[in-house]
């Protein structure tokens, strides 16, 4: 295969790894190496060398042209272009922390920005879901024996509203926090026929991937919402919910992922019809029982 066969290979970074996944298994150790660092990284893939890569890889330059080629890209510079054309699409970061310097110091530009970015973000995101994928996961989601969430750092927001909401709808949901090295204790839990929901983003938290795959490993069903399709979590996951999380500076936006766990705590709701509003309402006995909010002056 020649340098010169422009346009045989991937067109955009989505197919670009759908093609590394489809060929993982035949890979060299070496290609797949260099598959997994695009995969990953591809916000620093984007701006190397080819000198770069191979050195962070353990490989030869040579060997990081031969994958390219491979692939049907026009040598080392469209591998570097689908990276960066995602960039682009995403507003990774090296394009968040020059937006940054270009907004106004009065601040209303900032709140201008952050509200479009969400906007956008949330209308990526369910743009992209499919009625298989979304029906398959709330399926599970309902029908599961027992829930496992599992969000750490900064997705453990999200992760929390998940396991918060899913439980007053549904029995047996479990937040996994992986605190006090208890992740194993979580983990042993696990029983096939679960469902594991797995959020983490770039750069994912190694426990979350493990967790996710262990999971699997036991016959758990695996439901990704992570931010795109080069994300380990990919790979584990039944399902997966790419999640945009742009923002106008260098923090990461989790409004999309929040827009996703509402919804599919909705859907999971709606299928558990007399159940969830069963649920819900010694729910709000029990908050009554207990008067765990104020009551309101004009009572």
């Amino acid at each position: 295969m020649t340098d010169q066969r422009a346009d045989d290979g991937p067109q955009t970074f989505d197919e670009l790894v759908a093609e590394l996944r489809a060929r993982h298994d035949t890979l060299s150790q070496a290609h797949r190496k260099l598959s997994e660092r695009v995969m990953s990284d591809p916000e620093a893939v984007a701006f190397m060398t080819v000198s770069e890569l191979a050195a962070a890889v353990g490989v030869n330059e040579a060997t990081v042209v031969r994958f390219a080629n491979a692939l049907g890209l026009k040598g080392y510079p469209g591998l570097t272009r689908l990276c960066r054309e995602r960039l682009q699409e995403q507003a990774q970061l090296l394009r968040r922390f020059d937006t940054l310097e270009r907004l106004p110091a009065d601040g209303g530009g900032l709140l201008n920005r952050t509200l479009g970015f969400d906007q956008a973000n949330i209308a990526r995101t369910f743009a992209r879901i499919d009625d298989a994928t979304w029906e398959s996961a709330v399926g599970h989601l309902t029908e599961a024996p027992r829930v496992h969430v599992m969000g750490l750092r900064k997705c453990h927001a999200p992760a929390y509203l998940l396991a918060y909401l899913l439980g007053m709808v549904r029995e047996e949901v479990a937040l996994v926090t992986a605190t006090a090295g208890a992740l194993t204790d979580d983990l042993r839990r696990v029983r096939a026929g679960d469902c594991f929901v797995a959020l983490s983003i770039h750069r994912y938290m190694a426990d979350t991937v493990r967790g996710a795959a262990w999971a699997r490993s036991v016959g758990a069903h695996v439901v990704a919402l992570t931010d795109n399709p080069g994300s380990p979590l990919a790979a584990t996951a039944d399902e997966c919910f790419f999640v945009d999380a742009a923002g106008p500076s260098v923090l990461r936006s989790m409004t999309a992922f929040t827009s996703l766990v509402q919804a599919l705590t909705a859907g999971v709701a709606k299928s558990h019809g007399r159940e969830a509003r069963a649920s819900l309402l010694q729910e709000e006995q029990l908050l009554s029982d207990f008067h765990v909010y104020t009551r309101d002056f004009a009572e």
